[in-house]
């Protein structure tokens, strides 16, 4: 698997042409003697230069409305491109060889940062690709009219119609013989309710604190209705408090008729459609339930055109995702395809199409989870990345395709460690998961990085003290060249902030605000946000597009009217403006390193705080020390994730669902026999 840095929108030889051909017309424009149209007007007298000049324009015009489409593709991904470039400090590919080059394909990610998900892997890709987007984004100031120049196609969602139902409800289930097993039958039972008139047989109802929609099978009158028993509905409603009456939401049903029909044409006329199949974005560190919109696609395009669509992974692996200038793994795996002898069964319709559609929803997701790091939950997470910074030999030569792979190494590594377990992790492991935390810990509360850990180990020595045999003189005058250093990374960082103070800080601090006030917002009407930072960044953005170009002409109006600056030099300073912005950027973020790297130092000039950096590197050497101890006991346990250099995490991720589900079925048969 190849790893690409800053996905590039031409090759080299491209690049190369290009520059090549910017240079000839620069000399062609230079000299009179070589330039074309000055010699076709030469020879020509009776042909004047407005005639040329009107006949290119309509050449001009033609093309550019036979080709807008493309074009404002185009246009707008370059545009993204100085947008990925300023918000993100680094941004790698890892797996671009398993896109096709050509033909039909269907991307899905996972949904980590709302629009911006879209936006890196448009950035990141060569295909030309046109999303699916929420109609309540389309209908969006600015998010609208760029999913428009992206060639997105809107589609409604259930959930962005919601409303709250009526009174409160309470879930009955019954056992009835259906031939020759036995049916479940989900009958809701209202109080307060108005079944008949505000719900028909197709919407679904969602229980407060609940993200799963259930779909009504029948209304017997306003106070009694049937549910369908449908995928999670039972781990849904085992999570309530039934028989208690509880409130709940109506999702009116919505025909996506249209939508798919749209959909069928770009893909069999070659194009490519991009899907978040978890339906909306999150913060959580694990994928949620996928909706079968995806697999219904697929299957239809087999059905309709007898192409089998390559569905292709996309993994957004994100680091301090909802940040300003952080950095992003875009990795794309291998593509996963319909088993062509399933067709008859989607064709037959009923329970064969639900069960397919199902199991191609599965392997998709599969798919899914092998190109991210997927944990339960955050804590895990930091475990998770701390452990794999401990493990590595070198991280200088660390690319992304080595972390990416060592730490799902480590995410399902652990997850069968549970599974073997039972749950209950060995006494080795989780007395060094605390360890681990609590290194974590004081990294943390003294401000300093773990890379920067292992320099202190022989800057420690350097420093000196009399009691490690080091003169008095000697531990003076370290101690000022570390003062030393402290104002020189000062310096430097005062002159990074002094451009950004006026081109950039202004809008920073008002998109931070706006940014915060939406994840409050988002995270109030979403049932599944954690603490909503996946829209942070997005609406960042948003905000910094109107605000960056509002503050230039405040600038401009400012040199206007009160300098007395010319045409042509306001001019200048105003196209400037932009470049300077950039830079500004890029100072302060040298700044920022530098005031990182000052922090070590600072705290070193604290006695106790100099006493806890000592003891750093040592902590660093024993956990590293006691982390391959038991990773050599656990790990053969693990088979190939411990053995094999080269995985295909698509097969580790199925067998690790397919060992996760036999052990819920092992736990469910001991709960009935214990009953």
């Amino acid at each position: 698997m190849g790893v690409v840095k800053k996905g590039t929108m031409m090759s080299e030889l491209d690049y190369t042409k290009a520059q090549l051909a910017f240079f000839y017309i620069i000399v062609l424009l230079s000299l009179d003697v070589l330039n074309p149209v000055k010699i076709f007007l030469h020879v020509f007298p009776a042909v004047a230069p407005w005639h040329v000049a009107s006949l290119a324009i309509g050449c001009m015009t033609y093309i550019f409305i036979v080709n807008m489409r493309p074009l404002i593709y185009f246009a707008t991904k370059i545009f993204f491109h100085s947008i990925m470039s300023i918000f993100f400090n680094d941004v790698q590919v890892v797996g671009r060889e398993n896109i096709p080059k050509y033909g039909p394909v269907i991307f899905t990610s996972n949904h980590a940062n709302q629009f911006m998900d879209g936006l890196t892997i448009m950035c990141t890709c060569e295909r030309t690709i046109s999303y699916l987007v929420a109609d309540k984004s389309w209908n969006r100031p600015v998010v609208g009219h760029l999913a428009w120049a992206m060639g997105a196609v809107p589609v409604k969602r259930a959930q962005d119609s919601a409303k709250r139902g009526s009174g409160s409800v309470t879930i009955e289930m019954k056992e009835s013989e259906g031939g020759e097993s036995t049916v479940t039958v989900i009958k809701a039972v209202g109080k307060g309710t108005k079944f008949s008139s505000e719900i028909k047989v197709g919407d679904k109802i969602r229980f407060l604190k609940t993200a799963l929609g259930i779909k009504v099978a029948s209304i017997d009158g306003d106070d009694s209705m049937s549910l369908k028993v449908e995928e999670g509905v039972m781990d849904v409603l085992s999570s309530l408090s039934f028989p208690e009456y509880i409130a709940f939401d109506v999702l009116p049903h919505i025909d996506q008729k249209d939508v798919y029909q749209n959909v069928l044409e770009k893909l069999a006329s070659g194009g490519t459609i991009g899907i978040f199949p978890e339906g909306g974005s999150h913060d959580r560190t694990d994928l949620l339930p996928l909706k079968v919109g995806v697999a219904l696609i697929a299957y239809s395009e087999l059905e309709k055109d007898g192409i089998n669509v390559p569905i292709v992974p996309v993994g957004l692996n994100y680091f301090r995702a909802h940040r300003f200038r952080g950095k992003a793994t875009v990795e794309f795996g291998s593509p996963t395809y319909i088993e062509p002898s399933t067709l008859a069964d989607y064709k037959r319709g009923g329970s064969d199409k639900r069960r397919v559609c199902n199991e191609l929803l599965g392997r998709i997701e599969n798919s899914m989870r092998s190109v991210i790091v997927s944990v339960p939950d955050y804590e895990k997470l930091q475990i998770i990345h701390a452990a794999r910074r401990l493990y590595r030999q070198d991280a200088s030569n660390e690319t992304a395709e080595n972390r990416q792979d060592m730490g799902r190494r480590f995410a399902e590594g652990y997850k069968r460690m549970l599974l073997q377990c039972q749950g209950e992790p060995p006494e080795e492991w989780l007395s060094l998961q605390s360890r681990i935390l609590a290194y974590q810990k004081e990294l943390n509360e003294l401000g300093i990085r773990d890379y920067q850990v292992v320099g202190l180990d022989h800057e420690e020595v350097e420093i000196g003290s009399e009691t490690q045999g080091h003169s008095k003189g000697e531990t003076v005058l370290h101690r000022m060249n570390v003062l030393g250093h402290i104002i020189h990374l000062l310096f430097i960082f005062v002159m990074a902030t002094v451009p950004t103070v006026f081109l950039n800080l202004p809008v920073g601090l008002a998109s931070r605000i706006y940014s915060n006030r939406r994840r409050k917002v988002a995270l109030a009407a979403s049932k599944v946000k954690i603490k909503g930072y996946d829209v942070m960044l997005s609406e960042r953005v948003l905000c910094s597009i109107l605000l960056v170009p509002s503050l230039w002409v405040v600038y401009g109006l400012i040199l206007l009217f009160f300098t007395s600056l010319d045409g042509p030099s306001l001019a200048v300073c105003f196209t400037c403006f932009p470049l300077f912005s950039y830079w500004s950027i890029m100072a302060t973020e040298s700044g920022m390193v530098d005031i990182k790297d000052l922090r070590p130092y600072v705290m070193r000039m604290i006695p106790s705080a100099r006493r806890r950096l000592a003891a750093l590197p040592a902590t660093r050497k024993a956990l590293r020390k006691e982390l391959r101890a038991v990773i050599r006991h656990i790990g053969p346990s693990l088979g190939d994730i411990y053995y094999e250099k080269e995985l295909n995490w698509q097969k580790i991720t199925t067998e690790t669902k397919r060992l996760s589900i036999s052990a819920e079925s092992m736990e469910q048969e001991v709960c009935k026999k214990d009953d």
